[in-house]
């Protein structure tokens, strides 16, 4: 089924029987076939791949100076980027090693080539692993200039109002800064000292930045060197954020102390995009949201196995399982932003659409 025709997406606090056992039943269904099998062949052909892209990028830059060419090669640098920040994030879902301190070095040293804090990224991704689409829980819904419930706009003013208010319109022009802000938010981790390495990440970052810098001015001169810095960094932070937009936007909110079975929170908070070879290696393995989402520790060029089991699993038992396509994954996620933002785009404004916002939480009982 669809993400549009889903019942059940609106918020939720709800209480349910326990089913912890089919978890686990699903579990030795994967386990039976070895789906939690290490690939260290295949993740060794990811890292030489993803090594090849980065050289390529280099040395287009260091060769032309034809601003055409250097335009698209900021564009297929910042494919590089996000292919390599793919990396970093099956290294901290301990997809790609068991042990802790091969997927923390290799974690540092993706700090060191794109300049995001491995340990930030690796809290805050857990965090949402933990509690997916939760209001108050789940840091990827707890955004500044985004609201994913009715509710959530009922207090905003100022700017963050005038945002929200066309949150649909503006959610992938956005995109286009996130790049900056994850930079931004992994140094203010850092500095926080909650992280382990907090030295040698901040050390990596600088490293990064001041041999990206030189390398991109001396070579291409001041303003062509930050067009192509601003194409680059824009371009990664449009494509990181496109392929995790439509894994949870515009599926089951959670809310309050919601007792939903590990199965039916991963299931119901999920969305896959429909496999195909070139979206597979796009979406870097994560169109299989749903798999990922249960198994997290589950390599990457398995989840497509996994898929056929859960899928089964899933319609047996009732339990809806969300898959389209990619163009209606984004249809569904817009389609969605646009309606939670709907109070704020009421005639009359101000508390008018302020109260609507707060009478459609209490018409969900929250």
């Amino acid at each position: 089924m669809t993400s549009g025709n889903i019942s059940s997406r609106g918020i939720v606090r709800m209480q349910s029987r326990p089913y912890a056992h089919e978890y686990a039943e699903l579990r030795d269904l994967l386990a039976q076939q070895k789906l939690f099998d290490r690939q260290p062949v295949y993740y060794a052909g990811k890292v030489l791949q993803n090594l090849c892209f980065l050289v390529l990028a280099v040395g287009i830059l260091v060769m032309t100076n034809l601003s055409w060419v250097q335009m698209l090669n900021a564009a297929f640098l910042a494919f590089a980027f996000t292919q390599i920040a793919f990396m970093g994030h099956d290294a901290g879902h301990r997809q790609m090693f068991q042990s802790a301190w091969k997927a923390e070095v290799f974690g540092l040293l993706c700090t060191l080539l794109t300049a995001i804090s491995y340990s930030w990224w690796t809290e805050k991704h857990n965090q949402h692993h933990r509690h997916p689409n939760h209001l108050e829980r789940d840091p990827d819904v707890r955004l500044r200039f985004l609201t994913f419930s009715d509710g959530q706009s009922c207090t905003l003013q100022g700017f963050r109002r005038s945002i929200v208010k066309y949150q649909a319109y503006l959610f992938f022009p956005m995109l286009l800064l996130q790049g900056f802000a994850m930079r931004f938010h992994s140094i203010q981790f850092l500095l926080s000292k909650r992280a382990r390495f907090p030295v040698i990440e901040l050390l990596f970052m600088a490293v990064h930045v001041s041999i990206y810098l030189v390398l991109v001015v001396s070579l291409l001169g001041m303003w062509q060197g930050m067009a192509f810095i601003l194409v680059h960094q824009m371009l990664f932070g449009l494509y990181m954020g496109s392929v995790f937009a439509p894994n949870h936007k515009g599926m089951l909110v959670l809310k309050g102390n919601c007792t939903l079975d590990r199965l039916r929170q991963q299931v119901l908070t999920a969305r896959n995009v429909r496999s195909h070879p070139l979206t597979d290696f796009w979406f870097g393995g994560l169109n299989y949201q749903i798999e990922h989402h249960l198994f997290p520790h589950m390599a990457r060029n398995k989840l497509k196995a996994a898929q056929a089991t859960v899928k089964r699993f899933c319609q047996a038992r009732s339990i809806p399982y969300c898959e389209t396509g990619i163009i209606q994954s984004y249809r569904d996620t817009l389609r969605y932003l646009h309606h939670v933002s709907a109070p704020l785009r009421q005639d009359g404004k101000g508390d008018r659409s302020k109260s609507r916002g707060c009478e459609i939480e209490r018409e969900h009982g929250l």
